[in-house]
């Protein structure tokens, strides 16, 4: 409560008081000076309290303002720190949006690449080109240029799309690459039984009619080999052959023309590249021969010279056996003769014989 209203209450309560006593006569004056007495000691009292409350709101509104001011330190840290994660987590949504932006054009690209590749697959001899091309980058990639020829013109005028070099047997193999799409789109088209079923006998027609073309064309007797590859660019055409169509696939067997995919072509050549470099080892197999006979002769001839040499190795180390022999001789009669010039008294018997040139030689 304030400070002034409770002045003024006592005040209202102090005059009200001194009304009530003179409203009755019949109360002493010794009354009233005690009554007012007591009425002084409780405004002393009043104002101890004031004083104390004053003191205490003081403390109290100090205390207030510190937790205010920490309260306000608080909430700006906070705030700050808010601010920063806020400012990373937008840093980030940003990195973010760029990075879908850049994935939302591959995928615009690869959506207009599809729609391309729709329109090459929706022409037959861009399809046809399309295979060639697979053809083309996997025979490249696995065969050494040596192995392979493409776009080769038989001895029937024939065109084949790619020519295997293999030795006899088997001889050089033919490739030949087939697209049969617009019969497989009708076969995944189909909605109803029986047109699942037309459409899966005119694939089995379509692929079967390629078999035919390929062993009349691309199997030429003492030219080719007895079999050739057709070639499915489509896995997916592929599986459906084999799951759908087996007796189709029997019958290329019998025609000797073996149907492959990407992934069986693959196999096909990486198998056909271990055949060459065997064959080329064997090729190799008479030169190697004839380099080790050469290699064997060269050796016995260093073993002769090493021979010879090691006897003239033993006569230059008796020569110079000798040769020592002959300076230790020769070094001790110096030192007789030496002995003779200075004076000394030799008797005859330590005096050497005679030696004559040619025993000198000799030594």
């Amino acid at each position: 409560m304030d400070t002034n209203v409770i002045l003024i209450i006592l005040a209202v309560l102090v005059l009200g008081a001194m009304i009530l006593l003179l409203l009755k006569g019949d109360r002493s004056r010794t009354e009233m000076n005690q009554q007012l007495t007591q009425f002084s000691q409780m405004s002393e009292r009043l104002g101890q309290a004031q004083a104390e409350i004053s003191g205490r709101v003081e403390q109290s509104q100090a205390a207030v303002n510190d937790r205010l001011e920490a309260l306000s330190k608080r909430l700006g840290d906070g705030l700050t720190q808010q601010t920063e994660k806020t400012g990373a987590t937008l840093k980030q949504l940003h990195e973010r949006l760029a990075v879908i932006d850049t994935a939302q054009q591959n995928i615009t690209g690869l959506s207009e690449q599809m729609v391309g590749l729709q329109d090459i697959l929706s022409n037959k001899q861009a399809r046809g080109a399309f295979g060639e091309i697979q053809l083309n980058d996997l025979v490249t990639s696995i065969l050494p240029p040596s192995a392979y020829e493409f776009q080769v013109t038989l001895s029937n005028s024939k065109r084949a799309d790619c020519v295997i070099d293999l030795p006899n047997p088997p001889g050089p193999i033919v490739i030949d690459s087939k697209f049969p799409l617009e019969a497989y789109h009708d076969l995944r088209n189909a909605t109803e039984e029986v047109d699942q079923k037309l459409a899966l006998r005119s694939l089995g027609a379509a692929i079967l009619k390629h078999v035919l073309d390929i062993k009349e064309k691309y199997i030429i007797a003492g030219e080719t080999a007895e079999s050739a590859l057709m070639f499915l660019p489509s896995e997916a055409i592929y599986a459906e052959l084999h799951a759908s169509l087996p007796e189709i696939v029997e019958k290329s067997y019998r025609s000797k023309v073996w149907i492959v995919s990407p992934t069986t072509l693959m196999a096909t050549l990486n198998t056909v590249r271990a055949v060459l470099k065997d064959v080329h080892m064997r090729e190799q197999a008479s030169v190697i021969q004839a380099e080790v006979q050469t290699m064997l002769e060269d050796v016995r001839r260093l073993d002769d010279r090493v021979g010879k040499l090691h006897t003239h190795m033993r006569q230059a180390d008796k020569d110079l056996s000798d040769i020592g022999t002959s300076t230790g001789k020769i070094t001790k009669r110096g030192e007789r003769i030496t002995e003779i010039e200075m004076g000394e008294e030799i008797g005859t018997e330590d005096i050497a014989p005679a030696v004559s040139p040619q025993q000198i030689g000799e030594n």
